[in-house]
């Protein structure tokens, strides 16, 4: 079934049809028109997948999907054109051209994270590079699964945008399929089964997977304002971001105060009792919930500990004091749980976190230039920021993934573009001018006229 799509998709992209900068402008704007169509069914799907307030579905899926489909088409018309670029002497008589031009069939796997707006977020850069697409959305997240392929299904035939629905099986069909691309987000351990499959195909793949993204808070720091913005980042969509602070590495003379400070901030977001709060979501399901459980230690919990298995609640917890050697620290903890370690040398600091994989996120409180120069250049991350957390991802001007372990390639803005287009190399020559001196047989005089040239 699926090798089927494929080809006609691929047969589709072939025929020319959407070469047209026009046509996927208005793929775009019929995409758009279809979500504010349904709008209401996903804010409905959202809270019944992960209890997502409206606010968080709107400003976290829904809206930064209408965001990135005004800015694209902004600017498509712009990134599409052939671009005329140098051509060296030793060429003269050339022109050297850039044709951006679709890949074909191209699949979209996406996660239960926020499953709409990383399903949909690919999506557009793909139709916007002139593409077909096959969508599989996340299994673990139904109701959003269901609303997506409503929506796509409603809107566009299937030999140019196609949804496949299902699990593991289904999942592994379409990876071992010929696509011309892939473009998967999720786990670690999911994203090496993705490549290898790919590579028996020779797919080229984007993966944008995650690991233990740190958060370091030093001495030189507003702590209530760090304070305010790794509780918000850590604990929205219940710390199921693949970019929230996985732990905080604080500086030993303030780690007291920034506790103290980061307890408050959580009754001042989710009440007294987080698990009554309508703006606190829930774990996806019971395998998710029983592994985040599992990471806790009841002697180092500063705040939070509370769970409850019939709700798939974990309270937003910190856990303090907590070692290099705890379990908590083996792996990527994605849910409410924040761990804080304490240092006393930033040196050693970097060193602890470049004796890990590299993350997709780093964070960095600090007013003391020095120590943010030193974080933000002897540190490999995929991405971060300066006394904030998350925002960087919101920004369609900055490429969003990660490196190494935590991800290869990227996207967002003219970054989706790109990623979905093949940069297709192209030198015209004039048939009035003919070097000789390039042709056999190769004199003396030759050799020395190309050293000249080619120097």
């Amino acid at each position: 079934m699926a090798l089927g799509i494929v080809r006609s998709q691929q047969e589709y992209v072939q025929s020319g049809s959407t070469r047209s900068v026009d046509y996927r402008l208005k793929q775009l704007e019929l995409l758009k028109a279809a979500i504010k169509q349904h709008e209401a069914l996903l804010i409905e799907a959202m809270h019944k997948d992960l209890r997502k307030s409206e606010f968080e579905a709107y400003a976290t899926e829904i809206g930064f999907v209408y965001e990135s489909i005004r800015y694209i088409s902004k600017h498509l018309k712009k990134w599409a054109k052939v671009k005329l670029v140098r051509t060296p002497l030793v060429h003269w008589g050339s022109k050297s051209y850039i044709y951006p031009e679709p890949y074909g069939s191209v699949l979209v796997i996406g996660p239960y994270n926020y499953p709409f707006m990383i399903v949909m977020e690919p999506l557009i850069g793909a139709i916007a590079a002139g593409n077909c697409a096959v969508v599989k959305p996340s299994e673990f997240t139904p109701h959003i699964s269901a609303a997506i392929t409503a929506i796509l299904r409603a809107n566009f035939k299937e030999h140019y945008i196609a949804v496949v629905e299902g699990g593991r099986e289904a999942t592994s069909a379409l990876i071992h399929t010929p696509f011309d691309y892939i473009f998967f987000t999720g786990s670690i351990g999911v994203g090496r089964i993705v490549m290898e499959a790919a590579a028996k195909n020779l797919v080229p793949v984007t993966l944008e997977l995650g690991g233990k993204s740190p958060c370091i808070v030093d001495r030189d720091s507003d702590i209530e304002l760090a304070a305010h913005r790794i509780i918000w980042g850590k604990f929205l969509n219940a710390g199921q971001t693949c970019v929230a602070p996985d732990y905080i590495l604080v500086h030993k003379d303030i780690k007291e105060s920034l506790v103290a400070r980061m307890k408050d901030k959580i009754t001042a977001f989710y009440g007294d009792n987080p698990q009554n709060s309508a703006d606190f979501g829930r774990i996806v399901n019971e395998r998710h919930w029983e592994r985040l459980v599992g990471l806790l230690d009841l002697d180092k919990i500063a705040a939070g500990g509370d769970s409850q298995r019939d709700d798939l609640y974990i309270a937003p917890t910190i856990m303090d004091d907590v070692t290099w050697d705890d379990k908590v620290m083996e792996e990527e903890i994605f849910g409410p749980i924040l761990p804080v370690l304490a240092y006393d040398n930033l040196d050693a600091a970097i060193q602890r976190i470049n004796g890990r994989s590299k993350p997709l996120a780093l964070y960095v409180f600090t007013t003391n230039k020095d120590t943010e120069q030193q974080v933000l250049e002897r540190v490999s991350f995929g991405g971060g920021c300066v006394n904030d957390t998350m925002i960087h991802l919101t920004s369609p001007h900055l490429p969003f993934g990660g490196v190494g372990a935590s991800g290869t390639g990227s996207y967002h803005g003219r970054k989706s573009f790109e990623t979905f287009s093949h940069m297709k190399s192209v030198l015209k020559k004039r048939t009035k001018i003919n070097w000789s001196f390039i042709y056999p047989p190769y004199s003396l005089k030759k050799i020395k006229l190309i050293r000249k040239v080619m120097k």
